[in-house]
């Protein structure tokens, strides 16, 4: 496959800021930093998207490149090589497209999946409501058909990123008289649409990167609905199946490097760092947590390449549940460690000037700030990684149930019509 290594490495010197692809093959870091600051991300993303690259075993009626699955691996392990970044960011590729290819028409198909490759559509969630959260199939957004609209009322919370998206995975109740899980239909909903509403939800970190969204009559035409008509719930298990493989990184190089950033924290190596200049060494305590440390970590990245070899082989698997459950809870001990690492130095950082900076449009706070804001920032924003994408609790209950073969807790409500079920 050498040739297409050299198609890539001839595209991405024409298309990368001057000096990238040198500093990669020089192992300069310095160079190589500097390179990646003149990078337009958002441009780059339209451009490697509008190559095919970004899924190049895709038709190209789909934004892909129609490759064969081995030039395929061969472009994918190039832009690996040369360090660049491949997706959009966003729930669009990891979610979104999954659930599309699966469920949604030809037609349905072309209109999205070419703008979410190209980044040119950003997408979140509306799953979560204030009533159906960890029971999600007890949604009560109700969508009602209008010729070749349907018209949409509800109330959506917990939507990451929803005050930068355009496009929004939403899931509404179309029959309220069939039992809950059969009476869901899985619509995209452009959120620029009159009577969307979007109001941010303030973190203790001080950045509001969840909303509420309200939808009030919000039509959207049947073409943008992903699933068939009441058989939503079975689209919802795959963006679902998607969302664990996502955060726990079991996906492959691209989901390990997005796993890391939604959930956010030092990394091992990080901490590592840390305890050696605080000298946390000399403390047989800590280091008896830091070599459990980096023991849960070697055996959480063997589990993820053992996960990331069976999707390759088949799809995702249980090992999405298993390690989406522990990284999230390893990923929170880091990050208590690294507290209890800088000790009484961890209460010394500016707060007010930290949340004076999360108001600030555009600002990245967690690749903006460093010190020991940083280890309170990860501390504190990390508590939410056993509630994201499904609590501890509910992928507990998956692996009993789904893999374990336990029997489940008594569900009286399952057969009933969704109209009559307490809530």
């Amino acid at each position: 496959m050498s040739d297409v290594r050299g198609e890539v490495r001839e595209f991405l010197r024409a298309s990368l800021p001057a000096g990238w692809l040198d500093a990669v093959d020089a192992g300069d870091d310095a160079a190589f930093s500097a390179a990646r600051a003149g990078l337009d991300r958002a441009a780059w993303q339209r451009t490697l998207g509008g190559r095919g690259w970004v899924v190049p075993a895709w038709p190209r009626e789909w934004g892909g490149d129609g490759r064969s699955p081995d030039q395929a691996k061969a472009i994918a392990a190039a832009l690996a090589e040369a360090r660049v970044p491949v997706g959009p960011t966003g729930a669009g590729l990891s979610l979104a497209a999954p659930t599309i290819v699966a469920h949604s028409s030809e037609e349905t198909k072309r209109r999205f999946l070419p703008r979410i490759v190209t980044g040119e559509e950003l997408w979140c969630q509306l799953f979560s409501e204030p009533g159906a959260g960890s029971d999600l199939a007890a949604l009560g957004c109700r969508a009602v058909r209008d010729g070749d609209e349907w018209i949409v009322d509800g109330q959506k919370v917990w939507t990451t990123m929803g005050h930068v998206s355009q496009f929004a995975m939403l899931l509404t109740r179309t029959n309220p008289d069939a039992p809950k899980h059969k009476g869901i239909t899985y619509f995209a909903c452009d959120l620029r649409s009159p009577g969307v509403e979007v109001r941010g939800l303030r973190q203790m970190t001080g950045e509001a990167e969840f909303n509420e969204v309200f939808l009030t009559e919000v039509r959207i035409p049947d073409l943008f609905r992903i699933s068939a008509v009441d058989e939503g719930w079975g689209a919802t298990l795959t963006t679902l199946a998607n969302e664990r493989v996502a955060l726990s990184g079991a996906g492959g190089d691209r989901t390990a490097q997005a796993s890391a950033s939604i959930l956010g924290g030092l990394k091992l190596d990080e901490l590592l760092a840390l305890a050696r200049t605080a000298g946390a060494a000399s403390d047989p305590v800590l280091r008896d947590r830091l070599a459990r440390a980096y023991a849960d970590q070697r055996a959480l990245d063997w589990t993820v390449r053992r996960a990331a070899a069976n999707r390759r082989a088949g799809g995702p698997g249980p090992e999405g549940s298993v390690t989406k459950l522990f990284k999230a809870e390893h990923n929170q001990r880091l990050q208590v460690l690294a507290a209890d690492v800088l000790g009484a130095a961890a209460q010394a950082w500016d707060g007010p000037s930290l949340y004076a900076a999360a108001e600030r449009p555009g600002w990245d706070l967690a690749e903006s700030i460093g010190g020991e804001a940083r280890v309170v920032r990860a501390l504190l924003r990390t508590r939410a990684n056993t509630i994201e994408g499904g609590t501890a609790e509910i992928q507990r209950n998956i692996l009993g149930e789904r893999v374990l073969g336990l029997p489940g807790e008594p569900r009286v409500d399952r057969d009933q019509p969704w109209r009559a079920t307490v809530r």
